[in-house]
């Protein structure tokens, strides 16, 4: 196995972290692996906030779900969809104007320039948890950056275009730490020759058969295997509502409404 897909296997999310800043040298390092991504038509439609404010941290950790250890992670990351800077620009340079007279429709940003810009952002921080491993420094996705819209687009000064789509947490391994690297599905499960296949209640049982042997019997949700246990924890809990009823609400202004 080659340094590289070494380093892909052995990245795990890690949340308790070196009491040690992440070095300005490492930091530039990531954010420029950040900024070297993929990006559709090279338009770069993400922005990143770099978080280093305790403050902030403090208050990350409460509106993310109640998750203590983000407070105690050295560096954050938040990665935002924007497509504010290029409506901007076009603002700028007259696009609606020259829209008016070659006989273009201008319109406002819409949920393709929301979805096209997720992906970017998310390429983006992809390039820096990898970079990140390699340089020895760990790291946790935090999805829940997309619950309490509200409250993080005030934090964070949003604009009406750029919506908070992931969050890392980043520190250096502490010493002598053993990384427990979970398990995956297996590939006959996730990867198909050119079309999509549903999967039978045969495969379905052989695919969750790990999940089953390891599912606690003993749960605060009653849950009688794993997938009622994941339902309650992950689909149907609270937060799962809350990130539905915040992303609607950033969603009214990505309608293609006229500008």
């Amino acid at each position: 196995m080659n340094d590289t897909l070494r380093t892909i296997s052995q990245r795990t999310s890690l949340r308790r972290y070196q009491d040690t800043p992440i070095s300005e040298e490492h930091l530039d390092m990531l954010l420029h692996s950040a900024v070297r991504a993929p990006t559709a038509g090279n338009m770069m439609l993400y922005s990143i906030l770099v978080i280093r404010d305790q403050e902030t941290k403090n208050i990350l950790s409460k509106t993310c779900d109640y998750q203590p250890f983000i407070a105690r992670a050295p560096l954050i990351l938040v990665f935002l969809a924007d497509i504010q800077r290029w409506f901007d620009y076009y603002g700028i340079s007259n696009v609606k104007e020259f829209c008016a007279h070659t006989g273009l429709d201008f319109r406002g940003p819409n949920l393709g320039d929301l979805f096209i810009s997720t992906s970017d952002a998310l390429i983006a921080a992809q390039n820096v948890v990898i970079a990140a491993e390699s340089l020895g420094i760990g790291s946790c996705y935090i999805g829940d950056i997309m619950e309490n819209y509200g409250t993080h687009r005030e934090l964070f000064q949003l604009p009406d275009f750029a919506f908070p789509v992931a969050m890392l947490c980043l520190g250096y391994y502490p010493e002598g730490y053993e990384p427990i690297v979970r398990s995956r599905f297996e590939r006959e499960y996730i990867i198909f020759e050119e079309k999509y296949r549903s999967l039978n209640e045969e495969e379905l049982t052989d695919m969750f058969t790990e999940r089953e042997a390891q599912f606690p019997s003993a749960n605060k949700y009653a849950a009688e295997n794993a997938a009622q246990l994941m339902f309650a924890r992950k689909t149907g809990a609270e937060f799962s509502k809350e990130m539905h009823r915040s992303i609607q609400k950033a969603m009214e202004n990505w309608q293609g409404k006229p500008m």
